[in-house]
């Protein structure tokens, strides 16, 4: 005999609160078992594709873990390090290039900025904050991240909770559909498989998108010979996931350093600008459609809601979570939907008298 729905709600109820109260004191405790499920979860379709092809689910597992280690290091020794130089030569450059912008609104539109308004002295300052506290603020993160995470751990732990949950992916989802209540196994199933295809077409097809893009914004700004190309490719493709989002912030960012490196170099400026509008060209007609496809329905407000949301509560660690428990979220709202149309609540009386008749 099933229990009574009440008493079943407050059994959910209770192992809901328990989760969030563990991740709450865990925090980033926690954070090398949620990427190395993350990594799990995004390689697993490629394992499979090697199981279809002949190997045994550890020699694929095997194969996938030596080309992202390969990987991992060329990123370390060619990328990183560039990378972190040139955000370090952006911070330290930023109130030259606040002088500059000083110096041109000046130049061209004086009536716009007085030298006595609290606009000019407003832009004077900012060159000289970001430097005071930008690289206060790159130091204080790097030392935070260490506290909180030893990236030697970090580095460490990863890659083997990957490996491990890659390797029994497949025992470990038979063992958890076996546990599922037998009274609502089948519905449980469709939304657990509505979910995955959610979160299929959202975090391995965005970030292929974002990975592609990321690349391509990168290297081209870096071929155009704008000087912090790899920095503005990075943090475009980086928050390419919020539609039109990334190429708007990279866009402008790009421009805006364009304007100072470039300025009468009308050519040089063009090819920026063209670099990122064939950006948003080549992910709207292809590379999203092909990728990510139409039905995702995650929402841009939505996700931003669920970041800001789990990033507040739960620091880091919630802002990871977040893509999944939003995307499970809005799976669960539209079946309570569905159910709710359904329902004599939504169809009133008048509906079961017709039904009867």
């Amino acid at each position: 005999m099933a229990l009574p729905v009440q008493e079943q709600a407050k059994y959910w109820g209770i192992a809901t609160v328990v989760l969030f109260v563990a991740l709450w004191q865990l925090g980033d405790v926690v954070l090398p078992f949620v990427l190395g499920g993350a990594i799990a979860y995004f390689m697993d379709p490629v394992a499979d594709r090697l199981e279809a092809m002949g190997l045994s689910r550890a020699a694929a597992t095997a194969l996938i873990t030596i080309v992202a280690i390969l990987i991992f290091v060329v990123m370390i020794l060619a990328v990183v390090p560039t990378l972190i130089a040139q955000a370090t030569s952006l911070v330290q450059i930023a109130p030259e290039l606040v002088r500059d912008l000083q110096a041109f609104i000046s130049e061209r539109f004086p009536q716009l900025l007085n030298p006595e308004s609290a606009a000019y002295q407003a832009l004077a300052s900012i060159g000289d904050q970001i430097q005071a506290h930008g690289g206060a603020f790159l130091q204080s993160a790097l030392t935070s991240a260490a506290g909180l995470v030893n990236v030697l751990v970090l580095i460490v732990v990863v890659p083997v909770v990957a490996f491990y949950l890659l390797l029994d992916w497949d025992n470990m989802v038979a063992r958890v559909d076996q546990l599922l209540p037998r009274d609502h196994a089948p519905v449980i199933r469709r939304l657990a498989k509505e979910v995955d295809r959610v979160l299929a077409g959202f975090v391995r097809g965005m970030g292929t998108v974002c990975l592609i893009l990321g690349t391509y914004y990168a290297v081209a700004l870096m071929l155009v010979g704008l000087q912090f190309g790899l920095v503005v490719g990075a943090i475009a493709g980086l928050i390419t996931f919020i539609p039109y989002v990334g190429a708007l912030v990279g866009g402008a960012l790009a421009v805006g350093l364009g304007l100072f490196q470039f300025w009468g170099d009308w050519v040089s400026l063009g090819l920026v600008g063209g670099i990122f509008i064939t950006g948003q060209m080549l992910e709207g007609n292809y590379l999203t459609p092909k990728l990510v496809g139409s039905s995702v329905g995650l929402h841009p407000v939505w996700l931003l809601f669920a970041l800001s949301l789990f990033g507040s509560l739960f620091g880091f660690v919630g802002m990871l979570v977040a893509v999944p428990v939003a995307a499970a979220i809005g799976v669960l709202v539209r079946y309570a939907s569905s159910q709710y149309v359904e329902s004599r609540l939504y169809k009133g009386l008048e509906s079961t008298t017709e039904d009867d008749s």
